[in-house]
């Protein structure tokens, strides 16, 4: 687990002023929500529908009123950086791609390994996940009959391939991803599951029960246990 004292330290300063904004969806989101509400940070879920997105993606002023699924929110000035989302600001300061997001947040409240190497190995692992994830979504967002096919063939190969050594990177770790210790690495997995599992129209990870008892034991973290609860409904 993370150092409970540096993680008390951290939530003791003066915290910055944090928003995240996404599609109503768990998704890429999911994680950067994990590690706030593991590390007790309040944030504010901003939530828009998906009609909505135009007017939010530019990099240039647009006014209007925007709905999100809390409430009517005035984004005066909504712009992305690079036309993407999840996109954190800090302080008003913005930033998108939830890896890096995911990282930066993670390093603060020590869910980023003992040392470099670590921090290494738990990159290299949420890099995995991330290839996985591609995979799975090449084949389902794909339009074309015949192309998806061809990338259901691929996926079909690739992803029992990487799940099982995710497996046996859980089983030889401490029933972790890394050093035996809770990181942003498992977050990100347990995180990205119905994710995961909505594009496989499956239960991606049934027969691997390292990975289901790492996805209990981060499920039963009370604060990930009382996010995923309260947290809007959104399917994936």
């Amino acid at each position: 687990m993370a150092d409970p004292i540096k993680a008390s330290q951290n939530r003791s300063r003066k915290m910055p002023s944090y928003k995240l904004t996404y599609f109503p969806v768990k998704a890429l989101a999911e994680p950067i929500r994990f590690i706030f509400s593991y590390a007790g940070v309040e944030f504010e879920d901003v939530r828009f529908d998906r009609e909505d997105w135009p007017k939010i993606k530019p990099s240039k002023r647009r006014m209007g009123r925007i709905t999100s699924h809390s409430n009517e929110l005035d984004f005066s000035f909504v712009a992305t950086p690079f036309g993407q989302v999840p996109m954190l600001e800090v302080d008003g300061k913005k930033v998108n791609q939830s890896t890096a997001i995911a990282r930066y947040l993670a390093k603060q409240h020590g869910l980023a390994g003992k040392n470099d190497w670590e921090a290494l190995e738990i990159d290299a692992i949420v890099d995995t996940i991330h290839d996985l994830r591609a995979k799975i979504a090449a084949h389902h967002y794909e339009q074309n009959a015949e192309a998806k096919a061809a990338k259901v063939k691929v996926a079909n190969e690739v992803v029992p391939y990487i799940l099982e050594r995710l497996d046996n990177q859980v089983k030889n770790n401490g029933g972790y991803f890394v050093g035996g210790a809770l990181s942003w690495a498992d977050f990100t997995f347990v995180a990205l599951l119905d994710y995961l599992n909505f594009m496989s129209k499956s239960n991606i990870i049934e027969k691997y029960d390292n990975l289901k008892a790492l996805k209990e034991k981060v499920e039963n973290i009370p604060a990930i246990k009382k996010w995923v609860e309260k947290h809007p409904e959104s399917g994936f």
